[in-house]
């Protein structure tokens, strides 16, 4: 099937098989490797990234239901060197530890900072509960959550 679509703001027109998930088009074909697959049954959701402007886990979504949308994935948020805010947040507020969960979190974050101006603790935590991390048990990405948002809310 021949699919239309943006990613990261670059007009992309393939053919793809119909059984493809988005995350193998981003990551086999178009080389976009920041979008990790973790566990291809959208527990983890290292694979979050937005369609649309909302986020969803490309390894529960074929790449045909893409068709005619925009996609961002980590490596479209940064500004040439320049890292997005919430990038920098998870940057100095070492919301990371082996760094594999680290694109879905910040996707996701950023997703809750589009929605929501100043979140409590509370819902940033409910916000990334579809995401798991293995390595630090959290205190620390919710702070650079929390600070990436407020980061993004002062622009």
């Amino acid at each position: 099937m021949r699919i239309a679509l943006e990613v990261n703001g670059r007009p992309i027109d393939t053919e793809v098989s119909p059984n493809l998930l988005l995350v193998e088009l981003l990551r086999d074909h178009l080389r976009l490797t920041g979008t990790h697959n973790g566990c291809d049954t959208s527990q983890c959701g290292a694979c979050t990234v937005h369609l649309n402007g909302s986020s969803v886990k490309s390894c529960a979504m074929l790449a045909v239901e893409a068709d005619g949308g925009c996609v961002l994935t980590i490596e479209g948020l940064a500004q040439g060197d320049q890292l997005h805010p919430m990038q920098q947040a998870f940057h100095e507020h070492h919301g990371l530890q082996c760094g594999f969960c680290t694109p879905g979190m910040v996707m996701s974050a950023v997703d809750l900072a589009q929605r929501q101006v100043n979140p409590s603790e509370a819902e940033i935590r409910e916000w990334l509960e579809g995401n798991i991390c293995r390595c630090t048990g959290y205190q620390n990405i919710v702070k650079a959550a929390a600070a990436g948002i407020a980061a993004m809310g002062a622009k």
